[in-house]
């Protein structure tokens, strides 16, 4: 899994690519956000364009990342949602919690 951090008119993007699933995904994810945190990021765009794979665990890990960005007063919202990861978002009822978008601007 790779994430790469850019910023665009205040709004960290986070650039996802590969497989969010137990082991090494989530724990990335994790990282990344909580580093963008730390950089003091308050508004993180998390682009999943290029997400092969979630599993549970990653679905987990994305929760988690909204609500400790929440709690710290920033906001959280995905874009580019691929079919594998929207299904699992709507049958979880995780896309009510979400914002999502379908183009970055």
């Amino acid at each position: 899994m790779k994430i790469d951090k850019r910023v665009r008119d205040g709004v960290t993007i986070l650039e996802v690519e590969g497989k969010i699933t137990i082991g090494k995904g989530d724990v990335a994810l994790r990282e990344a956000v909580h580093q963008a945190l730390a950089d003091g990021a308050t508004k993180i765009l998390m682009n999943l364009g290029s997400v092969s794979t979630i599993d549970s665990s990653g679905v987990g890990e994305l929760v988690s990342a909204f609500t400790t960005v929440t709690n710290r007063g920033g906001r959280l919202k995905l874009l580019n949602l691929p079919p594998k990861v929207n299904d699992i978002l709507q049958i979880t009822q995780l896309i009510t919690v979400f914002e999502t978008f379908d183009n970055e601007d």
